[in-house]
């Protein structure tokens, strides 16, 4: 008898152990994932995927969403110490801080101008419309700024290599004038 309720207290503990199962259809990062361009290649990449991923998963772990509801932990805690200040206990572990910041050094990576898109797509899961809609982009081109967002964030996090630097040549500048051409450069009469 001792065995079957260790058994099952085990098998208890270990479903409370498994990661969730997380339904990729309402990620809109998974439904671009999904589409294919007019070449027949995946919108994005294994990698730009996998940073987007990365990125909610750190966002989401270190509690950064909104509060839908008041925050009534504080009042229940019943720590606090001598001054009675909230003892903010498991809400602030070191984990969490440690996700709250590798978000932030992400962000930063890309830049300003694209750490908006990431979020609402990768972290809020808005659509690409929406996201258009609230920044003021024209319609379709949020497909091309998430890549480019996604594209650095997987540099950042090491799934893609930087561009190799092109400083070794010199860029040849074109222009439209004929191969004899030469500009003629204008002198004061002063």
């Amino acid at each position: 008898m001792a065995t079957r309720r260790s058994s099952a207290a085990s098998a208890a503990r270990a479903a409370d152990h498994q990661t969730p199962e997380r339904d990729l259809k309402e990620s809109p990062l998974a439904w671009l994932a999904r589409r294919k361009d007019k070449d027949g290649r995946p919108m994005l990449s294994d990698e730009e995927f996998d940073a987007g991923e990365r990125l909610r998963a750190d966002f989401w772990f270190a509690q950064m969403t909104p509060r839908v509801t008041a925050n009534w932990s504080l009042l229940l805690g019943g720590g606090g110490g001598i001054r009675g200040a909230p003892d903010l206990g498991p809400d602030m572990r070191d984990s969490v801080i440690a996700a709250g910041e590798r978000v932030r050094r992400a962000l930063a990576s890309v830049g300003p101008d694209l750490a908006g898109v990431l979020i609402d797509v990768c972290c809020h899961l808005k659509g690409l419309e929406a996201s258009e809609k609230a920044s003021g982009w024209p319609q379709r081109s949020g497909k091309i700024i998430l890549q480019i967002a996604l594209r650095q964030l997987a540099r950042h996090y090491g799934l893609l290599r930087a561009p190799e630097p092109s400083g070794a040549r010199p860029v040849k500048v074109r222009h439209w004038g004929a191969s004899d051409y030469r500009p003629a450069i204008e002198q004061d009469s002063a």
